[in-house]
């Protein structure tokens, strides 16, 4: 049988692939940095169970090198393994509600421009124009801090496929429902869009907060 589709951390060590491809993407910027879309996905090759690191040290990003052992690597996980729900703060919209987890944040900037953020946006999605740009905005958040809810509750996502994208000079981007199983064995919540720290230096492991912009992690 086809190995089970999941992401393994492994204690203060890689995370582990199972069952779903790797890619290589980036983001697409505008003459002023900011991000409005997504490269095409780049078919990463890998052989076995892909060992990625999360240290941040390797030598052969993104595959482990088993430089954590080296350095001795802290990678004790502290996210909280609640609901989004529990935790996501809940904003009013002409016709559908805005979910907003800030821990989740890894800055990836899809949320606004130069001038303006999807939540100074929703007092103005009377206009259809306004409105489904604040969702197309929302939508491109890999990490899944925003999500967009119609009145039934149906969340407006983009119909990714089960893989793991490896963002150039950022996190591991994983897609289309794919379960992240902790050290301890536990799973977290399933979400369809997740962020996870490659860089060593976030404080919510095993995700991005976006530390890798501050430490200037890149890739090489």
């Amino acid at each position: 049988m086809p190995d089970e589709p999941r992401v393994v951390v492994t204690a203060d060590g890689p995370y582990e692939v199972h069952g779903v491809p790797l890619v290589r993407t980036a983001q697409v910027e505008t003459e002023y940095g900011e991000p409005v879309d997504w490269a095409p996905d780049d078919p990463l090759p890998s052989r076995g169970v892909p060992r990625l690191c999360r240290c941040g040290r390797s030598s052969t990003k993104p595959f482990c090198d088993d430089s954590h052992e080296i350095d001795g690597f802290d990678g004790t996980e502290v996210a909280d393994r609640g609901r989004y729900d529990d935790r996501a703060a809940t904003f009013p919209a002409h016709g559908f509600t805005l979910h907003d987890d800030l821990p989740l944040c890894t800055d990836a900037g899809y949320c606004g421009d130069r001038f303006e953020h999807v939540w100074d946006m929703l007092d103005r999605t009377t206009d259809p124009q306004v409105a489904a740009r604040v969702r197309a905005m929302v939508r491109r958040c890999p990490s899944g801090r925003i999500v967009t809810r119609d009145p039934d509750g149906t969340a407006d996502e983009l119909a990714y496929p089960p893989s793991v994208a490896v963002v150039a000079d950022g996190p591991l981007w994983v897609r289309g429902g794919v379960p992240v199983v902790a050290a301890d064995g536990e799973p977290y919540e399933v979400r369809p869009r997740q962020t996870l720290c490659r860089c060593g230096h976030s404080e919510n492991k095993p995700f991005c907060d976006g530390s890798h912009k501050v430490v200037g992690f890149t890739d090489a």
